[in-house]
This record gives structure tokens, C-alpha cells and sequence, in this order.
């Protein structure tokens, strides 16, 4: 019996050892998802071009929407086309603008270009990039920001999003349409930045590529204006 006794007493002791190193693995590893999100949020910082397309399918809908800038030159080229199937026929509308140096163009159904007498929707190259150099969370990016703050952030395996290495981490959220929701975003193993993000209740899919790449954009003649006007307008 005194044998059992000890054989246990070491079986004890062992498990006993084995949950402390655990317990201080997990105090070491603690906040690592919220310190890679804050690599990220700093790395968008540095962000001066980008293109993000969107897929989304909630329900009877269908959403595409592309988004392309270029901060240096003040350029924003939007994409959106929507399709609902309940009703028939099914409804389905689709816009494409242009912001370019605080003027916006709408694509006419010619293909042609045309300047509208109201302005639609707001926003500009620069201010996407503004606020990306503050910190503060944009759309179409993903909320990072407040991820760090709100999210449960765990770590997912490796895998490739257009030619990039990325790590995907699941995030919970308060939000969506049951009170939770499930984001996955993937962020690069190199630069930190996001390439890939999914919404569940969305039922989308957003990826993200050509950060400070050079962007070529469908522009109407004379929508840039030359750097001498520029300079006599200030």
C-alpha cells in the first residue's frame, strides 16, 4: 500500500506541476491578441493606398462593393452593386463614383462620367487616410480599435489571402443581429496589416490588397487638376 501511496503522491505532484506551468504559460500569453491588433492598428497608420472588395449575402440579398484609393493624389474610386431577390422581378441597383481632389463624378449607364449638381455621399481619399493615421476605425477596414477594446480575440492558423502570408484570429463582438457577433479577420505574418475579414451575420467577405501600391484609376479628362492651379487656389 505504501508503494500506491507514493505512486499517487507523484501522480498528484505532477498534475499539480503540470497545471502551474499552464497557468503561468497563460499569464505570459495574456493581452498577445490585443498586442498584434495594436501592431496592426499602428501599421494602418502608415497606410496610403488600398483597394478592399466586399461580398456580402444577408438573407435575399446580394452586395458588391469596391472600394480603391490613393491619398497622395486625393483619389477615391467607390463600386456598389445590390441585388434583393424577394421581391419579383428582383430589385438591383449599382452606383460608381469618383472623388477626385474634392470633386465627384458619377458613372452614367454610357460609361461616361459626369459631374452631379448635389453631392451624394461624403468622404474623400484623405479623410479614409486621416483617420487611419489617428487610430480611429474606418469602414470597410476592419474596427480594430474597437476589437482591442470589446473583442475576445483567439488565434487561428496561418493561411494565404492573395499572395500573403496571414495569421486569422476569430473575434467576438456584441453586435450583430443575435446579440453576438463572429468576425474572422486575418492580419499579415510580415507588415500586420489586414487582408482578409468575414462577418457572420452579414454573411460576408471582405479582402483587402495593394497597400502603398500605386493604383491606376478610369479618370474623366481633366479631373485632375495641375499642381500650379492647385497652388494659386491655396
Amino acid at each position: 500500500m505504501s508503494g500506491e501511496r507514493y505512486w499517487m503522491w507523484v501522480v498528484v505532484r505532477l498534475a499539480v506541476g503540470v497545471a502551474i506551468v499552464a497557468w503561468a504559460a497563460s499569464y505570459l500569453t495574456a493581452g498577445g491578441g490585443e498586442k498584434e491588433f495594436q501592431k496592426t492598428l499602428d501599421a494602418m497608420k502608415q497606410v496610403h493606398s488600398f483597394r478592399v472588395a466586399f461580398v456580402g449575402n444577408p438573407g435575399t440579398q446580394h452586395n458588391e462593393m469596391l472600394w480603391e484609393v490613393d491619398c497622395d493624389r486625393d483619389i477615391l474610386h467607390y463600386h456598389w452593386h445590390f441585388v434583393d431577390t424577394k421581391t419579383d422581378p428582383a430589385a438591383e441597383l449599382t452606383e460608381e463614383k469618383l472623388e477626385v481632389e474634392g470633386r465627384e463624378f458619377n458613372r452614367k449607364s454610357d460609361g461616361t462620367w459626369v459631374q452631379p449638381q448635389y453631392s451624394g455621399r461624403g468622404g474623400s481619399a484623405k479623410s479614409y487616410c486621416n483617420n487611419l493615421a489617428k487610430g480611429t476605425d474606418v469602414n470597410p477596414f476592419p474596427q480594430i480599435a474597437t476589437m482591442i477594446k470589446r473583442g475576445v480575440l483567439q488565434e487561428g492558423d496561418k493561411k494565404t489571402v492573395n499572395g500573403v502570408r496571414c495569421r486569422e484570429w476569430m473575434v467576438t463582438l456584441k453586435g450583430g443581429t443575435s446579440g453576438l457577433e463572429h468576425d474572422t479577420v486575418c492580419l499579415g505574418l510580415q507588415d500586420h496589416l489586414p487582408y482578409e475579414m468575414t462577418v457572420d451575420w452579414a454573411a460576408s467577405r471582405s479582402s483587402f490588397s495593394d497597400y502603398n501600391m500605386p493604383i491606376t484609376f478610369d479618370l474623366p479628362e481633366g479631373a485632375l487638376q495641375p499642381a500650379s492651379a492647385n497652388a494659386g487656389s491655396n
